[in-house]
């Protein structure tokens, strides 16, 4: 019998021709990171296959990240897509192909491309009203504002991680001690987070930059964003309330987000774009996406959460509010710009349902269970594809690592 080739993937392989994300990966044998394409279980070499071929696209493959084809245009990211669909499936191309297919547990994954800009959104109603809930039990779960404009906070793009970074339970200033001199107020405390959460969320990697002082449209969405990923955005959910009087997330946030090491181009989402939930609440003109002859601005994407390989629950991205048109809409709608490598997350991915949230603050309702050391936490989801098949998104790992903090006078 002839021996199994790696291109023949069994059918309907979540990883199949497609679906064809995109990572940057090296070899045992000392290669450069360059561009490779996950298929089946192996990652395909681009770099190698488009010099074989003499593919106009060889430079952008060969690069060390993702950086180069982003900042290509959709006109290319199209291209290269088909080139590489057409190696993959085309026997023609076999004999050049298959010496170039690498098994993934035999490769090394990289970062994918370097971060620019970070902005992290609260678009889930479900997630911002159970958070609402905990956090303010007296008060309204969501803020007055919250229905009109995409709610995000600015990021710290130099602890994102790629998957299977440990992450160190971090340090920092909460309430909790009882003997605070002003009266009605727990006094701070500095140690070890002792409410270490996850957040299950999606990622989108902007590849087009904008010029300052240019919006960019809602409609412009899909020639300015690449693709998109899985995140987890670690919280410390005892040091996130005490520091957001009255600003935003800082310190809770900021040591550590995991991004997995795959990016999915949007082009193989298009049987997985839905509609969003109904508006119920009047939106300013650049975000209204509720005219006719409007495009799905949704993603069904379905996330699983385990933690020790345990399902805790299973989020869907069908359920978010906002969508990412008008999340990148709002973050430019003043001016800023956008450059290639900036990543803005959508929130936390929560359902109508217990077993759909995407945090153990919601999970527990704020009591806990919270993440102890050697936890190991795991994101992975798929998404609706061509003719039933569906489409693997990368997963997302990290493992909780003791803290480095030594006790000292506060």
């Amino acid at each position: 019998m002839p021996e199994h080739s790696p291109l023949d993937v069994p059918e309907g392989d979540p990883f199949g021709p497609h679906n064809l994300p995109y990572g940057v990966f090296s070899t045992p044998a000392g290669t450069d990171p360059r561009v490779g394409v996950r298929y089946g279980a192996s990652v395909l070499d681009t770099a190698a296959v488009a010099a074989a071929l003499g593919s106009p696209h060889a430079a952008l493959l060969a690069a060390p990240t993702l950086a180069p084809l982003m900042a290509a245009g959709r006109p290319v990211w199209q291209a290269v897509r088909a080139e590489v669909t057409a190696w993959l499936t085309d026997l023609a191309h076999r004999a050049a192909v298959e010496p170039h297919l690498h098994e993934l547990d035999r490769v090394a994954l990289h970062m994918p491309f370097e971060v620019g800009d970070y902005v992290d959104f609260y678009s889930s109603e479900h997630h911002a009203a159970n958070v609402g809930r905990i956090f303010r039990p007296a008060e309204e779960p969501l803020t007055p504002n919250w229905k009109h404009l995409p709610i995000g906070y600015h990021g710290r793009s130099g602890t994102i991680v790629p998957s299977g970074t440990p992450v160190t339970r971090p340090a920092g200033q909460r309430m909790g001690a009882p003997d605070d001199p002003e009266p009605g107020l727990p006094g701070p405390v500095f140690g070890p987070s002792v409410r270490l959460d996850i957040e299950a969320e999606v990622g989108f990697v902007v590849g087009v930059p904008s010029p300052m002082g240019t919006p960019v449209p809602r409609t412009d969405f899909r020639a300015h964003v690449f693709g998109l990923c899985l995140v987890n955005d670690w919280s410390a959910r005892d040091v996130q309330p005490w520091e957001q009087r009255p600003l935003g997330p800082h310190q809770a946030k900021s040591f550590a987000t995991s991004l997995a090491h795959w990016i999915t181009p949007l082009d193989a989402l298009e049987a997985a774009r839905v509609a969003p939930p109904e508006r119920t609440h009047p939106l300013l003109p650049y975000l209204d996406d509720t005219g006719a002859g409007e495009q799905p601005g949704g993603y069904d994407l379905r996330l699983e959460v385990r933690v020790n390989g345990e399902p805790v629950s299973r989020p869907p991205f069908a359920s978010m509010y906002w969508t990412a048109a008008q999340q990148l809409a709002h973050m430019t709608v003043n001016g800023a710009s956008v450059r290639t490598g900036d990543l803005y997350a959508s929130g936390t991915v929560s359902g109508p349902e217990p077993d759909e949230v995407g945090s153990l603050l919601e999970l527990t309702k704020g009591k806990g269970p919270w993440l102890a050391d050697g936890d190991v936490v795991e994101i992975d989801g798929w998404a609706p594809g061509p003719d039933g098949l569906r489409i693997a998104l990368g997963g997302v790992r990290g493992q909780v690592k003791p803290t480095g903090w030594t006790p000292q006078e506060r």
